[in-house]
């Protein structure tokens, strides 16, 4: 059940993660993006790890852990960052929504012909869902540092499944926020600044929100999952991610529900049920 729990978690906060970051680089840049974020997200999730008595990180763990942070939020932040000034949060999504085939390939999952079926279907209804009717020009180097940024997260990911032994998890996330953030605070000198434009209301919000919700709940429910699901099971979130989105859209910006939007959903819902059925014989933690 809390498997299931931090699953929707991340399904749902992160459905919210594009239009966050649409909101932050307004005004911010993508470094200083990186080090708000993360320096507030990590400060957070060390108080609340000492708050509940959780015991500190390891010491052999943390080489570990500081390497996952500076992968998965350092390098692969900045790079969707930096990326969505040029390219579509749309097209953005569909291209993030291949982190399963990255958790694939890269862990050497030994899937079959259902699960497989799955991750193709859930990428195909991500585009039918996002992508609207007509051309759109994609920039190429924008899509490249997208899926450099999926490359990066994947590979961090399962290096920490791997290497990470030791218990509390909002110690484990506090570490790993700090690093990416203190690497974004030393690029900031060297890539512009915090801001790039004043800073609004709705960029500080942004951040704010980011820093609490789509990092420090977000992230500790991820790290959380990644340890105890499959790869490619926990990566479906990326396929419901676009769906919340859009849902959101529709409920709060009283934009149109249209039958490819339908269709998009159904796709991706079959897609990720393909992926959540058990294999036979397996068991299923949490």
């Amino acid at each position: 059940m809390k498997a299931w729990l931090a699953f929707l978690t991340v399904a749902l906060v992160w459905g919210s993660y594009f239009f966050a970051i649409a909101l932050a680089i307004e005004s911010f840049t993508p470094f200083g993006l990186v080090a708000c974020r993360y320096l507030a997200g990590g400060l957070l999730a060390l108080a609340l790890s000492r708050a509940v008595g959780e015991r500190p990180p390891r010491r052999q763990d943390l080489p570990h852990l500081m390497l996952q942070g500076f992968l998965l939020l350092t390098a692969a932040g900045a790079l969707v960052s930096w990326a969505q000034g040029r390219v579509s949060s749309g097209a953005t999504a569909v291209l993030c929504s291949t982190t399963p085939l990255f958790y694939a390939l890269l862990g050497r999952e030994s899937l079959g012909p259902r699960a497989w079926s799955g991750l193709l279907l859930g990428l195909g209804g991500v585009a039918i869902l996002i992508f609207r009717s007509g051309s759109e020009t994609l920039h190429l180097l924008g899509a490249a540092a997208i899926l450099l940024a999926v490359f990066l997260w994947a590979y961090g990911t399962l290096h920490g499944r791997r290497h990470v032994r030791g218990q509390g998890l909002f110690g484990q996330v506090g570490v790993q926020m700090l690093t990416g953030g203190i690497a974004g605070l030393l690029a900031v000198p060297f890539t512009g600044g915090f801001l790039h434009a004043p800073l609004t209301w709705r960029a500080g919000l942004a951040v704010g929100y980011m820093a609490v919700l789509v990092d420090l709940a977000g992230f500790s429910a991820f790290i959380y999952i990644s340890k105890v699901w499959p790869p490619t099971k926990m990566s479906t979130y990326v396929y419901i991610n676009p769906l919340v989105a859009v849902l959101l859209g529709c409920l709060v910006l009283a934009e149109p529900f249209t039958g490819r939007m339908a269709l998009g959903m159904a796709v991706v819902l079959a897609g990720v049920a393909l992926l959540q059925m058990p294999r036979a014989g397996a068991s299923q933690p949490g």
